[in-house]
């Protein structure tokens, strides 16, 4: 890892603290992490490093919401999921540094819209499909993108909005479809070298922030009104990718 300022640092350590928010009951905010990151750091190394630190979230997670896990439906998507990590592996081990940020950024602004026809089609009362055709094309869109950037969420919210669940099953079964995928994806992001000793050796000073941005969320989400604050995170996001498409 390169050494760090004192701006790099707090970037740092805000990535920390959203990342654990995002996990207790924030959804959406991690976006904010994956954009801020490249800015202070390696994109790719970026990458590498986020991905210890969304597991240690995913394990808080299904901690406290793991039992409402409906499994049926992550049966459907997991072996999709699984290939299209291999899929995006593959991708990755062929681009530079130079060539992956605006990779993250383009995702992330496509992730941004798909996000955006979800819930103009939820407020339209419009149906999404649920066929196993369904289920093949997100799984295998959620593994590519979680692998190229960690930026898999609106397609697993996509899906499982899909399946009308409940709060809490929801809740439950992205815990550990996250969990499952982000473990997934370890051994092919150690053999790209994105997770190094080093990288390890930073998540841990970084893991206090993780926690405590648990608990943040928790606090927080009784009290911010979430409309107003999605909309917030997604113009920080969109901004953020807009940043990593222009070049350094």
């Amino acid at each position: 890892m390169h050494e760090h300022t004192f701006l790099s640092w707090v970037v740092l350590i805000a990535c920390a603290l959203i990342i654990g928010m995002s996990k207790s009951g924030l959804p959406g905010i991690a976006i904010l992490a994956i954009v801020w990151l490249p800015s202070v750091m390696p994109a790719r190394a970026s990458t590498g490093l986020i991905l210890p630190m969304l597991i240690a979230g995913d394990v808080f997670a299904v901690f406290a919401l793991g039992r409402h896990v409906v499994w049926r439906y992550l049966w459907k998507v997991l072996p999709c999921a699984a290939i299209g990590v291999i899929i995006g592996s593959m991708l990755l081990s062929r681009v530079n540094d130079a060539q992956i940020r605006p990779i993250i950024g383009g995702i992330i602004l496509v992730m941004l819209g798909i996000g955006f026809l979800r819930n103009r089609a939820a407020d339209a009362g419009s149906s999404i499909p649920e066929g196993w055709w369904f289920a093949i094309l997100m799984g295998l869109a959620g593994g590519i993108t979680t692998m190229l950037a960690n930026a898999a969420g609106p397609i697993m919210i996509i899906y499982l909005l899909a399946m009308r669940l409940p709060k809490e099953a929801f809740v439950g079964t992205t815990a550990w479809y996250f969990l499952i995928i982000n473990l997934f994806k370890v051994p092919f992001s150690a053999h790209l070298g994105l997770i190094t000793p080093a990288s390890l050796t930073f998540n841990l000073i970084l893991l206090p922030g993780i926690l405590l941005g648990n608990i943040i969320g928790l606090k927080l989400l009784k009290r911010i009104p979430e409309k107003a604050f999605n909309i917030v995170v997604q113009i920080f996001a969109a901004l953020g990718a807009v940043r990593l498409l222009m070049p350094q």
